[in-house]
């Protein structure tokens, strides 16, 4: 017999696997959409089901209660006794009309029937329809009800009436063994075990405390919807599992393993609304626990309807509803979310409504008072939200999966790795100040569980069409408090996201690309250096150089990706039509700040390093002048001819210093104009709301209306952009403009050079640097107004030969590559000087001897580039010619000058190179990224704005007062001559 027993079973379950295989697909994830129903949707014949949400229809002779959420007899019926949730009705006889208090007889009565078909007695009396035995009588009594009755009425809780003993009492009042009395119900034997947990276990306070309420109502809630299919019995039971944050164990007998418990009892019957994980005449509580189920509920279907931000199809409203629950179990209402429910910070009605227009991101935190939230939860409430897709008659309902972060299972938090371990649930409460009593239900709570951190997630849907988006996702983060705190901290954030990781490889690569070209750059760079400065071998000074030259390329390369991507999010993130991308969240855009904040680093470095080439730049500024008694083009060489050049003034030289001195940085563009035009279009223009986390690109905002948190990413590219953008504008009309018909400061440093008589000779590495040819083709500067006017009147008419340092041509600057000998010659003469100047420091001699020494140094210097220049050395030929175009784009010589010096021609005036003019990339790219550091760190445009001009001052500053003592230092001048 037990054989053919379990063969039976056996046979059963391979059926029904086969059913389930054939019939249904088990690995295809479930579209839960569910119908909108309220209570007053149902008809008079139809009861809303709490449990499904749905209006189901009342059996025969019945009809709706006056709350909807059960059926009643009709009048005139009574109501049969059964095991089941449902109830039979059965017409009372002609002779018995009415129908007994408790509906469950028929009976004659003393008086009148009420309108629901029920025997009326005078006021002050009440209908006695049973004897004392418990007996129902013939003909029905108006007495006075007698509390020592005791037959099958007791007296009320109130004292005003008398009723029937619970229904769950059979024959009598009183719960004989082996029955188990609970919660005023009389329950069999067996139902459950009677060792329930009541414990609650608040882990952040490591400690636990048995409740009071669970106490009182746990067991006879779990029975009596496992025995009798109690409706609210059940909800109240998945209410005490949400009290516990929906945490059980596999072995544990608390509010979450019995919900288990019934919740696996209930498998062979139907399920709820065509989900699966909604058992008949249970909440909702969970979503399963089979592996990866989390992955295929969020990111498998996406949500029917379409946001569209503008055009005809606009669609931004997000309406989410809330089916409402109190402690016992009771449906209350369906509620919107939004009027305060589950947002718990005092807001306007305006920017509460702004959490539900889609693509604005919405944080907003306060600190709440601990007495005001006990005073204003006295119990808490419960809701299931979903979110209305709408349709009209045929509204439908997608629930939103819940993500409880404090959820534990066997004493681990499950919701706080990945999403493959994730187990996602649906019922949230935000105060619950009932579960931390632990002596009765009036006494003060130890502890209230507070929802401190509830967040909405909308992921949008990779590659979509039309605006899609998969299944929001609600997380609830619930904080223990203890009753003696002053104050808890609560947010309420709605959050967007995509898939990143294909932008974040896009980046990767274009760095990778770009960085590997940077290396070849610095390469180049470095060969180029070591050719200038005549280095053969590789040294740690080449590697220093190489990394150096790396740094800046390498600088280039993240500014230009991180402007780049800035530019990119916001030029398409505020310009879609539906939602097709969204921002990176706060915690994705660790990367491009980092990203940010190398390129600033590296910028700095090469900064640095090009300030400190151009404040130890050799120069030295060369006299053509001769005197007028001296009929000799060239000046002698001896020392002892100091009369030959006591006629010739020196003032002209200081003239041509202090123009070089005042140029050392000048730049093309103005800091001051730069920092108050970009405040001006941030701050005044309203730019700055362009990198708010909203789709709107509107540069107004209501000041009673809500403002999102800043982007980053926006933040920085809207910043970047139009830094760069003035800077670039500032530069076209320098360049095109100002420098043509206003003043050209370097043109006109050169003319200068010409009128004065002096040349310059400028080296930045060993053999390479800049020549300057300022030598007057009227052989004489030191002349009278008449003279000079005179000159510059021949030179207008080409009466006399041109100012180039060939004879028939007009280049007066050059690049100049010497070699070796040349460099060597040069750097004796500058060691010859140091070295005296550094003996006559120690040996404490005058200050008439050390001007004596520094001016015959002076005209040794000069003498020997003069000589150079007019070819009177033949081992320091030099030639004149072009670069090749590929020189000029490398930056670099092709050519080593091993007999002859090589003078490149050079109309670009590079050697504005050794000034702020000619780095102006260089720092303007410095100052953007100084910029937005300081912004992207304070979040304040005006406080960027502000110590950047400082930073820029500070390094004016610096230039100026270093480039002057190595201006003295160089050129042999005396520096109280400069101003």
């Amino acid at each position: 017999m037990a054989t053919r027993t379990l063969f039976g079973f056996k046979r059963r379950v391979i059926c029904l696997t086969l059913y389930l295989l054939i019939f249904g697909n088990p690995f295809n994830c479930e579209q839960f959409l569910v119908s909108f129903k309220a209570p007053s949707d149902c008809t008079d014949e139809e009861l809303f089901d709490i449990s499904s949400l749905s209006c189901v229809k009342c059996g025969p002779n019945q009809r709706r209660s006056a709350t909807g959420l059960s059926c009643l007899c009709k009048t005139g019926y009574k109501t049969l006794m059964t095991e089941k949730a449902s109830i039979n009705c059965q017409q009372c006889p002609n002779n018995k009309p009415a129908v007994t208090r408790d509906g469950f007889g028929c009976i004659r009565c003393p008086g009148s029937l009420s309108a629901e078909g029920k025997c009326q007695c005078p006021t002050g009396n009440i209908v006695v329809e049973r004897d004392v035995h418990g007996n129902l009588l013939d003909e029905a009594r108006c007495e006075m009800c007698n509390g020592n009755a005791s037959a099958l009425s007791v007296p009320s809780s109130s004292g005003e009436k008398c009723e029937a003993c619970q229904a769950t009492f059979f024959n009598t009042c009183v719960c004989n063994p082996p029955n188990v009395l609970a919660g005023g119900l009389c329950l069999p034997p067996n139902s459950l075990p009677t060792n329930v947990n009541p414990i609650v276990n608040y882990a952040q306070l490591k400690f636990s405390l048995q409740s009071a309420w669970f106490t009182r109502n746990m067991y006879s809630s779990s029975a009596a919807c496992l025995v009798f299919s109690n409706l609210t019995a059940c909800q109240a039971l998945g209410n005490m599992c949400v009290m516990n944050m929906h945490s059980f164990s596999s072995l544990s007998t608390d509010a979450c393993g019995l919900f288990n418990t019934i919740f696996r009892s209930r498998a062979a019957l139907s399920s709820t609304q065509d989900i699966s994980y909604w058992r008949v005449n249970l909440p909702w509580l969970y979503y399963g626990d089979e592996p990866g189920l989390a992955s295929r509920v969020l990111q498998t279907e996406p949500v029917p309807t379409g946001f569209y931000f503008r055009g005809p199809k606009k669609n931004t409203n997000i309406t989410l509803l809330a089916a409402v629950y109190n402690v016992q179990g009771e449906f209350l209402r369906w509620e919107q979310v939004g009027g305060g429910n589950i947002q718990l910070c005092p807001e306007t009605a305006t920017k509460r409504a702004a959490a539900f227009s889609f693509g604005t991101a919405y944080q907003q935190s306060c600190d709440l008072p601990v007495a005001e939230l006990l005073s204003t939860h006295p119990e808490p409430l419960f809701y299931d939200v979903f979110m209305d897709l709408g349709g009209g008659e045929s509204r439908k309902l997608l629930p939103l999966p819940t993500l409880v972060y404090n959820q534990q299972y066997n004493g681990q938090f499950i919701n706080q790795e990945s999403m493959k371990n994730w187990y996602l649930s649906r019922r949230m409460f935000v105060v619950d100040t009932l579960s931390g009593r632990e002596r009765n239900m009036n006494s003060q709570p130890k502890v209230i569980r507070v929802a401190t951190n509830v967040k909405i997630r909308f992921q949008l849907v990779p590659r979509a069409e039309e605006g899609k988006v998969f299944p929001p996702l609600m997380t609830v983060t619930y904080t223990d408090v203890p009753v003696k705190t002053q104050t808890v901290s609560t947010t309420f954030a709605v959050e967007y996201e995509m898939d990143v990781s294909d932008t974040r490889t896009v980046t990767d690569i274009a760095l990778g690309v770009m960085g590997g070209l940077a290396v070849l750059c610095s390469l180049l760079k470095t060969v180029s250096w070591k050719r200038r400065s005549d280095s053969p071998l590789i040294d740690v000074e080449t590697m220093l150089k190489f990394v150096l030259f790396y740094a800046g390329d390498l600088a280039n390369i993240f500014f230009i990706v991180t402007v780049g991507s800035g530019l990119y999010w916001l030029i398409l993130y505020k310009g879609q039509i539906f939602a097709a991308v969204m921002l990176p969240l706060p915690s994705q855009e660790d990367q491009f700040v980092t990203y940010i904040g190398c390129a600033f680093a590296l910028k700095a470095i090469q900064f640095l390093h090009k300030l400190v080439l151009q404040v130890s730049v050799d120069i030295f500024f060369i006299d053509w002048e001769r005197p007028r008694s001296s009929g000799r083009r060239t000046v002698p060489a001896t020392a002892e001819s100091k009369h030959d050049s006591s006629s010739v003034t020196i003032w002209r030289t200081y003239k041509v210093a202090n123009e070089w001195n005042k140029m050392q940085t000048i730049r093309q563009i103005s800091p001051t104009f730069q920092v108050m035009a970009v405040l001006f279009f941030l701050e005044v223009l309203g730019f700055s709301n362009l990198a708010l986390r909203d789709p709107w690109p509107t540069l107004e905002r209501p000041s009673q209306a809500y403002t999102p948190p800043y982007s980053l990413i926006l933040r920085y590219g809207l910043a970047a952009t139009l830094w760069l953008c003035i800077g670039f504008l500032q530069v076209i009309y320098f360049t095109v403009f100002h420098e043509r018909f206003v003043e050209d400061k370097i043109r006109q440093f050169v003319d200068l050079c010409s009128v004065s008589n002096i040349s310059i000779m400028l080296l930045t590495h060993r053999c390479f640097g800049y020549y300057i040819h300022g030598r007057s083709v009227h052989g004489f500067a030191d002349t009278n107004m008449e003279e000079m006017n005179d000159n510059l009147k021949r030179e207008a008419e080409s009466r006399c030969p041109q100012r180039g340092l060939l004879h028939d041509t007009d280049i007066q600057t050059f690049q100049v590559s010497i070699t070796s000998c040349l460099a060597s010659h040069h750097g004796r003469i500058r060691e010859l000087f140091s070295r005296t100047s550094g003996l006559s420091l120690r040996a404490n001699t005058s200050s008439t001897s050390q001007f004596e020494q520094k001016t015959r140094a002076y005209y040794t210097m000069n003498r020997f580039l003069q000589s150079m220049i007019d070819r009177a050395h033949p081992d320091m030929e030099y030639i004149v010619k072009d670069k090749l175009m590929f020189e000029r784009i490398l930056g670099m010589e092709f050519l080593e000058p091993s007999d002859r010096s090589i003078f490149y021609n050079d109309k670009d005036h590079s050697f504005r190179d050794v000034l702020f003019y000619g780095s102006e990339a260089t720092l303007l790219i410095f100052d953007t990224l100084f910029f937005c550091v300081v912004d992207l760190g304070s979040q304040s445009f005006v406080l960027a704005a502000v110590l950047t001009y400082l930073q820029q001052m500070i390094f004016r500053l610096i230039r100026d007062t270093l480039g002057r003592k190595n201006l003295v230092s160089k050129s042999l001048l005396d520096e109280r001559f400069l101003i």
